[in-house]
């Protein structure tokens, strides 16, 4: 890439967001959404939009998110490619009981969807083009000025933003941010790749309890002829052992892992892995504000990172768009303290607990059974992960 040319020149902006990953771009489209001029929003990314896009990692999305990329009409490019998830099915390996979420008790179209997050990065991308949001990237923001009445941010092309906010909304995985006020290290790294059956079960996902913390299948079908997203949470030199292995190797620990409720399994894209934990810092100043992956990296048990960010940027834009002020970014912070508060809480006591090979083990597998023949608890359940608290 030849040398980004040098320049002085200074941009002005209402706001500029930090990060133009999915949270970043569904602020900036919802902003514009809500009247703020695009050409007043400007998005900065270190990655070019090829980058971003090519990116083959799946993700989650919940019902509520759905909701929120139909609001800026970036779900018809997604929801073409996305794979619904009618039914989530909850088990502990080992031991007795399980529960399943069924859509039908929600009368909705799905609980929620499989997409790549390259397809959500291009969708929200054209969102923003539409609404006439300035793009800077591939450009790094090298510092930030805040004053009591605006925000300056450096680029590294020698340009500058002045804003009357400043969002942050890069995100990271686990160890990148380590001035986080709260930290856990579970000790554990996902292992992530694309599997396929025998004998698939259409639109269901399973979130399995081992000893060595969750495994996660989503149902994915793709050109690649796989059936299933594979997120699979153990002890680092087991994730290592895990990328070493053939491909009937590992497929066949996986079985051993899983179980036969899929029959077994026959192929596996190339495998991906990254470190596990919980970064959290909700902290705002006057000017600038975090929020998604920037503010809070969860555990990935039950899927929540994504759609948690989501319903961030939807709070921040109702209320930057009525004003742009330190007013504002307090209220931001009280409304959202609940929400990311009972997610937090949920997806850490999920990591740690049912990872644990302590004596209460059956305990939980019961409880899984109880809740499945508790309709109430078990739809308020399947609720917080589609919406959120509300």
């Amino acid at each position: 890439m030849s040398e980004v040319p040098k320049t002085e020149e200074t941009l002005e902006a209402d706001v500029a967001i930090c990060g133009a990953g999915p949270v970043g771009m569904a602020l900036a489209a919802l902003l514009a959404r809500r009247g703020v001029e695009g050409k007043r929003i400007v998005l900065i990314d270190g990655k070019s939009l090829g980058q971003a896009i090519s990116d083959p990692r799946s993700i989650a999305l919940a019902w509520g998110s759905r909701l929120l990329l139909e609001e800026v009409k970036a779900w018809p490019g997604i929801g073409s490619s996305a794979t619904a998830i009618h039914q989530i099915h909850v088990s502990r390996r080992g031991h007795l009981g399980r529960s399943m979420m069924d859509r039908d008790e929600h009368d909705l179209e799905a609980l929620g969807y499989v997409a790549r997050y390259g397809d959500v990065v291009d969708a929200l991308a054209r969102a923003c083009e539409r609404a006439g949001v300035q793009v800077l990237r591939p450009l790094r923001v090298t510092d930030i000025v805040e004053r009591a009445d605006s925000v300056q941010l450096q680029l590294d092309d020698g340009r500058s933003v002045h804003a009357q906010v400043a969002v942050q909304a890069e995100g990271g995985v686990f160890g990148e941010q380590a001035d986080k006020t709260t930290t856990r290290d579970y000790g554990q790294t996902a292992v992530i790749a694309r599997v396929s059956a025998s004998s698939p079960l259409a639109h269901r996902a399973f979130e399995r309890f081992t000893d060595e913390g969750p495994l996660a299948l989503l149902p994915q079908d793709g050109a690649d002829g796989h059936q299933y997203a594979l997120v699979w949470c153990v002890q680092p030199e087991r994730a290592q052992h895990l990328l070493d292995l053939g491909e009937d190797a590992f497929l066949h620990e996986l079985g051993e892992a899983f179980g036969e409720r899929l029959g077994h399994f026959t192929k596996v894209s190339p495998r991906l892995a990254f470190p596990l934990g919980l970064n959290a810092d909700p902290r705002a100043s006057s000017r600038t504000v975090a929020i998604g992956n920037a503010a809070q990296t969860l555990h990935p048990v039950a899927g929540q990172g994504l759609n948690l960010g989501l319903r961030d940027a939807a709070v921040l834009a109702r209320l930057l768009a009525r004003e742009m002020t330190p007013a504002a970014i307090d209220r931001f912070a009280s409304e959202r303290e609940g929400d990311r508060g009972m997610v937090i809480r949920a997806t850490d006591t999920m990591a740690r607990v049912f990872a644990d090979k302590g004596p209460l083990q059956p305990l939980f597998g019961l409880a899984l059974a109880a809740l499945d023949t508790v309709k109430p608890a078990r739809m308020l359940l399947a609720e917080l992960m589609m919406f959120g608290r509300r």
